[in-house]
C-alpha cells in the first residue's frame, strides 16, 4: 500500500534568480507605461514627465534597498506585512497586510475585465464575460499549480513585454533621427521635447502626475513577497535589487523620451496608448493589434503577479493571527489554495461592483487601492529604520548584515519624507483629494477594527514575538 502524501507545512522555495528578476521588472512595466504614459506627458509636458519619472525612480530604489535588508534578514512570505508586525507593531502590520490585500484583489478584478476588453477588438461577436472567464480560469490554474509554473510563466509574461519595450525605443529612435522613413511626417529630432519650454504647465503639472508616475512604479515590491519561496533569498535578492531599478528607470525614461520625440505633447493626453500612434506615425504594419497583443500580456501579467501577492499576503495574515487559519493551509504542491480561492473570489465580486454600486463601494476600493503602494512604500522604510535602531541597540555589527542600506539613516527617513510629500501635494489638487480621504478613511477603520478585535481581547500579544 502506497503512504498517503500529506500537505506541506512551508512554502517550497522554487524560484530562482531569473524568475525573481523579471517578476520584479514586468511587475512595473504594465498598463502604467503603454496607457498612463501619455496622460502623464499631456498633463506636465516631456521634461516634466521626464522629471517626475525620475523622482519616482529615486523613491522606488530608496523603498527597494530598505526592502532587501528586510528581506535578506527575514526572508518570509508577506515580506512588509510580517515585517511591520514585527518591527512597528502588530497593528500596523494589520493594516498594510489587509490594504495592500485588498488594493492588488481589486487591481486583478479589473484586469480580466480589461483583458476581455482588449479580446473584443479582435472578436467583437463574443461577448467579454466568456473572455473575462477564459482568463480567470487560466490564471487561476497557473498560480494553483505550483509556485514553480507562476514563476515560469510571469518569466515569459515579463519577457515579451521587456522585448517590446526594447524593440519600441530602438525603433524610435531612429524615426527620431531620419534612419527609417516616417509616413507624412517629418523628420522631428528633438523638436517635441522643448518646443514649448521645459515646463509648459509649470511645475503644477510635475506635481499632478507624481501620484500617477509612483503608480506605474508600484509593483516592484513583489520582489520581497517572493523572498519566501526564492532560492538563496541572501544571493538572490541583493542581486535583483542592483539590476532591477536601474534598469526600470531607464527602461522608462527612454520610452517616455521616444514618445515625447515623436508625439506633440498637447496631443499625448487624449490617446488611448501612445505607444500605438508612434508606431502608427512610422508606419508600422498592424501597429494597433501589435500593441493590443504586448498590452493583453502586460494585463495577464499584472492579473497573474496579483492573484500570486494576494494570496501570499493573506496566507502571511493568517500564520500571524490576523486572518482565519483556514487560509494558512497549504496544498499539496505547497499553495496557498485557500488563500487563493477567496483571492479569486474578491475579485470576482469587485467586477460587479464596478456596475453594481460604481459610485459607492467601487469608489471607496479604488481610492484605498490607490494610495495602498505609497502607505506599503512608506512603512517598508520605517520598518527597515525600526529594525537597523533596534540591531544596533541589541549589540548587532552591521557589517554582519548580509545585505545592508548604506547611507544609513538618511535613505528609510528620505523615502518616508518624499511619500509624505507626495500625500501632501494629492490633498492640494482638488481632483484627487476625495481619494485621499477616502483612503485614509478606510486605514483608519482598519486601525479601529484591529483594536476592537484584537487588541482589547488581548489576542494581539502572540503576534510581537
Amino acid at each position: 500500500m502506497g503512504t498517503v502524501q500529506e500537505s506541506p507545512t512551508k512554502l517550497k522555495r522554487e524560484m530562482k534568480s531569473r524568475h525573481l528578476f523579471m517578476i520584479s521588472l514586468g511587475g512595473v512595466i504594465g498598463t502604467g507605461l503603454f496607457i498612463g504614459s501619455g496622460y502623464a506627458i499631456g498633463e506636465a509636458g516631456p521634461i516634466g514627465t521626464i522629471l517626475a519619472y525620475l523622482v519616482g525612480g529615486i523613491l522606488m530604489y530608496l523603498a527597494m534597498v530598505c526592502l532587501g535588508e528586510l528581506s535578506v534578514i527575514m526572508p518570509v512570505s508577506g515580506s512588509f506585512q510580517a515585517h511591520a508586525t514585527k518591527f512597528i507593531g502588530p497593528a500596523t502590520g494589520f493594516v498594510i497586510g489587509w490594504v495592500y490585500w485588498l488594493s492588488w484583489a481589486l487591481y486583478v478584478g479589473l484586469e480580466f475585465v480589461a483583458a476581455g476588453l482588449i479580446m473584443g477588438r479582435w472578436f467583437p461577436d463574443v461577448p467579454i464575460w466568456i473572455w473575462c472567464a477564459l482568463f480567470i480560469v487560466l490564471l487561476f490554474s497557473i498560480n494553483a499549480l505550483s509556485t514553480k509554473i507562476f514563476a515560469e510563466t510571469e518569466y515569459w509574461f515579463a519577457g515579451i513585454k521587456v522585448l517590446a519595450v526594447i524593440l519600441f525605443i530602438g525603433i524610435g529612435f531612429c524615426a527620431m533621427f531620419g534612419l527609417i522613413t516616417m509616413n507624412e511626417t517629418a523628420t522631428p529630432y528633438l523638436s517635441n521635447i522643448a518646443g514649448d519650454g521645459l515646463f509648459p504647465t509649470g511645475l503644477t503639472g510635475v506635481f499632478i502626475v507624481m501620484m500617477t508616475v509612483i503608480y506605474a512604479f508600484q509593483g516592484s515590491e513583489i520582489m520581497g513577497v517572493a523572498a519566501g519561496e526564492t532560492e538563496k533569498p541572501e544571493k538572490n535578492i541583493p542581486k535583483a535589487i542592483r539590476t532591477i531599478v536601474v534598469r526600470v528607470v531607464v527602461f522608462y525614461i527612454l520610452a517616455i523620451f521616444v514618445l515625447s520625440a515623436l508625439v506633440p505633447w498637447k496631443q499625448a493626453g487624449v490617446l488611448e496608448s501612445p505607444f500605438v500612434t508612434v508606431l502608427d506615425i512610422i508606419g508600422i504594419p498592424y501597429a494597433a493589434d501589435i500593441m493590443n497583443f504586448v498590452i493583453l500580456t502586460a494585463i495577464l501579467s499584472v492579473g497573474n503577479t496579483g492573484l500570486f501577492a494576494c494570496t501570499r499576503i493573506l496566507y502571511s495574515l493568517s500564520k500571524d493571527g490576523m486572518a482565519h487559519p483556514l487560509f494558512g493551509k497549504l496544498n499539496k504542491r505547497g499553495v496557498p489554495i485557500n488563500a487563493l480561492l477567496v483571492t479569486l473570489g474578491f475579485a470576482l465580486l469587485s467586477l460587479l461592483t464596478s456596475f453594481i454600486a460604481e459610485s459607492t463601494l467601487f469608489v471607496v476600493l479604488l481610492s484605498v487601492s490607490g494610495i495602498g503602494g505609497t502607505i506599503t512604500w512608506l512603512i517598508i522604510a520605517l520598518s527597515q529604520y525600526r529594525f537597523r535602531k533596534q540591531y544596533i541597540k541589541d549589540g548587532g555589527k552591521v557589517e554582519d548584515l548580509k545585505y545592508r542600506v548604506r547611507l544609513f539613516p538618511l535613505v528609510p527617513i528620505l523615502c518616508i519624507t518624499i511619500c509624505i510629500f507626495l500625500f501632501v501635494f494629492t490633498a492640494i489638487d482638488p481632483t484627487q483629494r476625495v481619494s485621499l480621504i477616502l483612503g485614509f478613511g478606510f486605514i483608519g477603520l482598519c486601525y479601529l477594527y484591529y483594536y476592537f478585535r484584537y487588541k482589547r481581547k488581548g489576542k494581539s500579544r502572540h503576534l510581537i514575538q
